[in-house]
């Protein structure tokens, strides 16, 4: 064997040896949260049907985490991919303002944020810039249109201001995001897609994560009348 053949029969032999390694390092294994999120993505999709248009990608806003928490899931259920990004929830869901959810609402007035099934709308130009109006389809949002529940971008949706505050500030029940994380919705959500909204409470493993205040709350609204927020499927 002369000096060029065993040159190249030792990196042949190299190739081979690393090719495994490097097969490997491209899987991305789906972790247990993000395989949660593409059944709970798949689950509503058959939920709503044809109410929506686009069914390549599904927005999970999982209210039952944190603020401070990257708790808003671009779940593309072609691809298996998953991608989260902050959101804010309304200031009547978090009167404290300690980056809880403690209730949902349908009336007007209540700047609170609303659980349930939307389908996003196209662009338009509104008091906060470029945004997504949203139509609800439970229910328990069956208001967004008439309460102008819309998602749009906001400075205080943003990583530096959890960083400062450690936690979003509140919107009046908008689903707002920061100005870059909002440029990936007008691209990927609009359009008749679905954005769902609900207190999974999901933590990075999968877990469930159990907020520090109860998570029902009865409220009255002015004509007397009782609602059980927070709950699934009441207002």
């Amino acid at each position: 064997m002369n000096r060029r053949d065993l040159i190249k029969g030792t990196l042949a032999a190299g190739a081979f040896t690393a090719l495994p390694t490097r097969l490997f390092a491209q899987v991305n294994p789906t972790s247990v949260r993000d395989t949660k999120l593409l059944t709970i993505a798949r689950e509503q999709l058959a939920r709503v049907g044809s109410r929506v248009w686009r069914q390549d990608i599904v927005a999970i806003a999982d209210f039952g985490v944190h603020s401070a928490q990257r708790r808003f899931y671009f779940v593309d259920v072609v691809n298996n991919r998953v991608e989260n990004y902050h959101v804010s929830h309304g200031t009547g869901s978090d009167p404290e303002h300690d980056g809880w959810l403690n209730r949902y609402s349908n009336i007007e007035g209540s700047e609170a944020s609303s659980r349930g099934a939307y389908m996003t709308r196209s662009w338009y130009s509104g008091r906060y810039g470029t945004s997504i109006r949203l139509d609800g389809l439970d229910p328990t949002n069956s208001a967004a249109l008439p309460r102008a529940i819309v998602m749009h971008k906001a400075n205080y949706a943003t990583p530096e201001h959890v960083e400062r505050w450690g936690r979003l500030g509140r919107s009046n029940g908008c689903f707002a995001m920061g100005p870059e994380q909002f440029d990936r919705a007008l691209i990927d959500l609009s359009g008749g897609r679905l954005l769902y909204c609900d207190s999974l409470g999901l933590a990075d493993d999968g877990s469930t994560i159990s907020p520090p205040m109860p998570q029902t709350e009865l409220l009255r609204n002015e004509y007397g009348g009782t609602f059980e927020r927070t709950n699934p499927g009441v207002y």
